[in-house]
C-alpha cells in the first residue's frame, strides 16, 4: 500500500523538531479532521443505477447515514455534513458547494456501479485526474450524464457535455491540490474493504467526476459494488452487509484521522513570510534538508503560474505526478518557522524531508 506521506510527515517530526526548545501553549497550534461532508450518491428523481425495483440512491444513502453514525458516535468533536439525509434530488454542482462552504476537511461521495457485463464485480475508488481508460470513462460518463436532470445545467457546468469525449479535455487543465491525500486515503478505503462483504478490489483509480471537481478538500469518490451483478446486489441490498461496509468506511476514516490528527509547536519567531533562499521551478534535484509543499499535479507548471500565487516554488517528480514545494530548509525547525506564513496562501500546505 502507498506510504500515507501527507499525513504522517508531520506527525513524525514532532518529537524532533523542537528539542531543547521551551514551549507554551501560545506556540501550540493544533491541526485536527474537524469537519467530514459524506454525500449519498443520486436521489429524488435521479434513481442511479438500476436492477428491478432496486435503486442505486437508497443503498447509497442507507450507507452514507450509517458511516455518518460512527463518525458521530467516535467522534462527537467531528462536524458530520450529508449532502442529503432523505430521498430528495441534489445537483452535483451543489454538493461540491456544500463542502466547499462548510470548510470541510474530507469529502466522501458514495455510489454503486453498474455495467453491460453482468459478470464485472467489486469494489473501487476514484479520485479526480486525467485517465484515459475507456473503462473509466464509461463510469465517468454515467456518473456525470445525471446533470441533465438539472436546471441550466450547461451554464452550471461551462458547456459541459457529459456524453461527449471531447468535453473531458477541459479536465487536463485542472490542478488537483489534494491529489496525494485523495490518493492516500483512497488506498485506505480499498485497504479496509477488503474484508469485504463485496469481494473483489479492483482499486484506486483517477478519473473526472463533476461531483469531485470543485472539491477544494481531499476527496474521493467510491464505488460500493455492482448492481448488475447478481452476488454484488444480493450484498449491497442486505442491511447487515451495508452495516458491514460502513464499518469498513469509518475505520478507514478512522486510520485517516488518527494520522491527520497531530499538534505543532511553533517557536516564539515566525521568520519572514518569504522564506530566504528561494528558486523558482525546477527539476534540478533538490539539495537534503526540508520544504514545504503546496500541491501535488500530474501536469508541469511553468515558472510563475498563477497557481503559485506569487511564490517562488520547485518541483519534484514522484511517479507520475509533480510536488510543488516552497523554501529549502537545512532543518524542520526552520521550516516550521515558515510554515504559518505559507499557509496564509496554501492552508493544506505541510512539511516534506527533501533527498539528497
Amino acid at each position: 500500500m502507498r506510504r500515507i506521506i501527507l499525513i504522517y510527515l508531520l506527525s513524525a517530526w514532532l518529537p524532533l523538531a523542537f528539542s531543547g526548545h521551551s514551549l507554551s501553549a501560545q506556540n501550540r497550534q493544533v491541526v485536527e479532521l474537524r469537519t467530514v461532508v459524506i454525500d449519498a450518491g443520486h436521489g429524488g428523481h435521479d434513481p442511479g443505477a438500476i436492477n428491478g425495483k432496486i435503486y442505486e440512491k437508497n443503498i447509497t444513502l442507507s450507507v452514507a447515514r450509517r458511516l455518518g453514525d460512527l463518525i458521530k458516535r467516535n467522534y462527537p468533536s467531528v462536524n458530520v455534513i450529508y449532502t442529503r439525509s432523505d430521498d430528495r434530488f441534489v445537483e452535483l454542482y451543489r454538493r461540491a458547494d456544500i463542502a466547499n462552504k462548510n470548510n470541510a476537511d474530507l469529502f466522501i461521495s458514495i455510489h454503486v456501479n453498474s455495467a453491460g457485463d453482468r459478470s464485472a464485480r467489486g469494489h473501487e475508488t476514484f479520485v479526480m485526474g486525467q485517465d484515459k481508460n475507456s473503462e473509466n470513462l464509461e463510469i465517468c460518463q454515467t456518473e456525470n450524464s445525471v446533470i441533465v436532470l438539472e436546471d441550466d445545467y450547461t451554464s452550471n457546468y461551462q458547456g459541459f457535455d457529459p456524453n461527449n469525449p471531447e468535453s473531458y479535455i477541459i479536465f487536463s487543465l485542472l490542478q488537483n491540490a489534494h491529489l496525494e491525500q485523495s490518493l492516500d486515503f483512497a488506498t485506505l478505503v480499498q485497504q479496509y474493504a477488503d474484508a469485504g462483504p463485496v469481494a473483489n478490489n479492483r482499486g484506486v483509480k483517477q478519473a473526472n467526476f463533476l461531483v469531485l471537481w470543485k472539491c477544494t478538500m481531499p476527496a474521493v469518490l467510491v464505488e460500493l459494488g455492482f448492481i448488475s451483478n447478481t452476488n454484488d446486489m444480493r450484498t449491497l441490498t442486505d442491511r447487515n452487509s451495508q452495516q458491514r461496509i460502513a464499518n469498513n468506511l469509518f475505520k478507514a476514516f478512522q486510520a485517516y484521522k488518527k494520522a491527520y490528527d497531530t499538534d505543532i509547536y511553533l517557536p516564539s519567531s515566525e521568520g519572514s513570510s518569504r522564506p530566504s533562499g528561494e528558486k523558482k521551478a525546477t527539476a534540478d534535484s533538490p539539495a537534503a534538508g526540508f520544504g514545504i509543499q503546496i500541491m501535488a499535479s500530474p501536469y508541469l507548471l511553468p515558472d510563475g503560474a498563477r497557481e503559485f500565487k506569487g511564490w517562488s516554488c520547485r518541483h519534484i517528480k514522484s511517479g507520475k505526478n509533480y510536488k510543488y514545494y516552497i523554501g529549502q530548509y537545512p532543518t524542520r525547525e526552520e521550516a516550521a518557522k515558515a510554515l504559518p506564513k505559507i499557509r496564509n496562501s496554501f492552508p493544506e500546505a505541510f512539511i516534506i524531508k527533501l533527498s539528497e
